[in-house]
Parts: C-alpha cells; sequence; structure tokens
C-alpha cells in the first residue's frame, strides 16, 4: 500500500496538496509514510480500519484520505461510510482503489494480492468480478456527498500487454505452457519489487504466454481516485 501510495502523491502538484491536505488530515492505511508529514496515521498499529468509529470520533477531521487500503476491508461499503462519518462538513474524502481490470486482469481471487475482499470498476455496468462494486455507485450512497473529481489513473500502465489469439495448436500450446510457468514463477506475483534476474526477457515471455503481471511493481499506475466533498449543514 505505502509503495502504491507515494507514487500516487507523485502525480500530485503543490496545487493539490494544499487544497485538499491541509487543516487536520487522516491517513488510512498508510503504514509509515502518512500522505502530508502532518497528517494523524491509522494502520494496524491505531486499530481496526473496518470499525475506525470505535477509535476516532465523526466530524473529526478537515481531510480523510486512503490509498489502497478499501479493498483489504471485510465489507468496503460499511467500511467507507464509517470513513466517511470521520469527515467534517465542508471537508474532503481523497480515496484511491486499484482498477479491477488493470490489476487483477479478469482473475479472482487476486493473483497479485491474496488480502483483497473487494474490486472496483468505474462507469462499467457489470463485472467479471464476483466482489466487484462500481465507485461512482459507492460513493454516491454516501450522505451529503459531493463528488469533486473522479477519474481512472493509469500512468505508465501497457495496454498493450496481450497479444490478439492466435491459431488455435498454439493457444493450445500457451495454455499449457502458461499453466507451467505461472506455477513456477512464483515470484512475479510476491508483493513488492520484482526481483532482479526477471529482465525483459522474462515479461516478454509472459507476454507470449499471455500470462498476468503486475505492472504496478513497476513504475505504473493502475487505479481509480476519487475526491468528495462533504455538504455544510444548512
Amino acid at each position: 500500500m505505502g509503495h502504491e501510495a507515494a507514487k500516487t502523491n507523485r502525480l500530485r502538484d503543490e496545487t493539490f496538496k494544499a487544497k485538499y491536505f491541509s487543516g487536520h488530515v487522516l491517513d488510512i492505511g498508510c503504514g509509515t509514510d502518512p500522505v502530508v508529514p502532518a497528517a494523524m496515521p491509522f494502520d494496524l498499529e491505531q486499530g481496526d480500519a473496518n470499525r475506525i468509529l470505535d477509535y476516532l470520533a465523526p466530524d473529526s477531521f478537515d481531510c480523510v484520505h486512503s490509498s489502497h487500503c478499501l479493498e483489504h476491508m471485510h465489507n468496503a461499503q460499511a467500511a467507507l461510510m464509517q470513513w466517511w462519518a470521520l469527515v467534517k462538513p465542508g471537508g474532503f474524502l481523497v480515496l484511491v482503489v486499484p482498477d479491477e481490470d488493470l490489476y487483477e486482469q479478469g482473475h479472482w481471487p487476486s493473483l497479485f494480492n491474496p488480502d483483497h475482499k473487494a474490486t472496483f470498476r468505474l462507469d462499467k455496468p457489470s463485472s467479471w468480478s464476483p466482489v466487484s462494486h462500481d465507485l461512482g455507485q459507492l460513493v454516491g450512497a454516501l450522505p451529503g456527498c459531493e463528488t469533486v473529481e473522479i477519474d481512472r489513473q493509469d500512468r505508465g500502465y501497457d495496454h498493450s500487454y496481450l497479444h490478439l489469439p492466435r491459431n488455435r495448436m498454439m493457444r493450445h500450446w500457451q495454455k499449457a505452457l502458461r499453466w507451467c510457468f505461472r506455477k513456477w514463477n512464483k515470484d512475479l506475483y510476491r508483493p513488492g519489487p520484482r526481483p532482479r534476474w526477471t529482465g525483459p526477457w522474462l515479461v516478454r515471455f509472459n507476454r507470449w504466454l499471455e500470462v498476468p503481471i503486475d505492472q504496478t511493481r513497476g513504475p505504473a499506475v493502475a487505479q481509480i481516485q476519487v475526491i468528495l466533498r462533504k455538504k455544510s449543514a444548512d
């Protein structure tokens, strides 16, 4: 989570940070690397983010930020409702989650992070994932919510990774080799940076086999960011 949060923060300029990350800021799931130095961290050491209202009072923060944490919650909708309750009227919630098509790539359970309990999509009526949430609909259900911005972020992501289908015989061989290679090449599916020995030849071989790889282990991002404002009481 920290790796992705740091990459996301590099996409934000100082104007963005000054606008949204000022005042009393809470960063959920940040580990030891909060989104801005003054932000209050909330991670496993501080408690259970699924039940964050057991630890923190409602209407306490000018901004609540969370990057790549909501997908780990047991009930994403219920957890998000509690996080939203922490935001003061007039304050902001800045949320980043993986995009299911760019990150999970049609596979569930997740190939790249077995702790994921939910996937997220944007502007798709349906999904291949049995645990998918439309992020627009999810945040739209929050009381007093105004969506400032919601967008898919894919900087550095290679959308041409998969090749076009080959002839039937080639695809049979491909399928068999893909199964063997995925069983052997476990390093491609472990969290963290890709091991040094996995050079460009391995990426090209995976591409030929149509084996999914986690592009976010490099500089790419594969996520959705939403910025919400809590309307002030009249």
